[in-house]
């Protein structure tokens, strides 16, 4: 930071110091009552430099120690406020690490080959699976389903006209899943 030492610190000063957001140093302040930012006209908080290392140690405790607010308390509570305080980075250094703003390109990972699970109920099963030792694929039944659903999505009630589309489908549909399962099983 360019200001003096001394300085005192606006709440978002500190907060980029931390690498946290405002609320979250707000949020602080309710739960511990050691942290007591000078408040000035208008409810502007501005941070003495022992504000700031003590809230530098609460940070430490927190996220990196992975210690429970109770537990922060406690601590303060038993070994005062200068034992948290003296945790806390140098108030000349930022408190988190700058991190490599490298951009990695993301490209997606090709999907995998799968054998085909043949859909239509009316073909012969023998002529499915020439190997009897190769495990069945993956069945993905979400479009299935999903048309079935997309039917009778939009509708508050469900008439004879609805059904009498639906139950064929449904019909089949467990039929085909049956098929599917007792390949699996065997």
């Amino acid at each position: 930071m360019s200001k003096s030492p001394d300085a005192f610190r606006t709440i978002s000063e500190v907060a980029d110091w931390l690498g946290v957001q405002a609320h979250v140093l707000r949020f602080w302040e309710s739960r511990f009552s050691q942290v007591k930012p000078v408040k000035r006209a208008g409810g502007r908080r501005y941070y003495r430099p022992n504000d700031m290392r003590l809230l530098g140690g609460i940070k430490k405790l927190l996220h990196e120690d992975g210690i429970t607010i109770k537990g922060v308390q406690r601590i303060l509570r038993e070994q005062g406020v200068a034992h948290v305080a003296a945790l806390s980075p140098s108030l000349d250094e930022p408190a988190v690490e700058e991190t490599d703003s490298t951009v990695v390109p993301f490209s997606a990972k090709p999907a995998p080959q799968t054998e085909q699970i043949p859909m239509d109920l009316d073909a012969p099963q023998e002529a499915e699976a020439p190997e009897e030792s190769a495990e069945p694929a993956e069945l993905d039944a979400a479009p299935l389903v999903g048309g079935i659903a997309s039917l009778a999505w939009n509708r508050s009630e469900f008439d004879d006209e609805l059904l009498s589309r639906i139950a064929p489908l449904a019909k089949d549909l467990r039929a085909w899943l049956n098929r599917v399962e007792t390949r699996a099983a065997g």
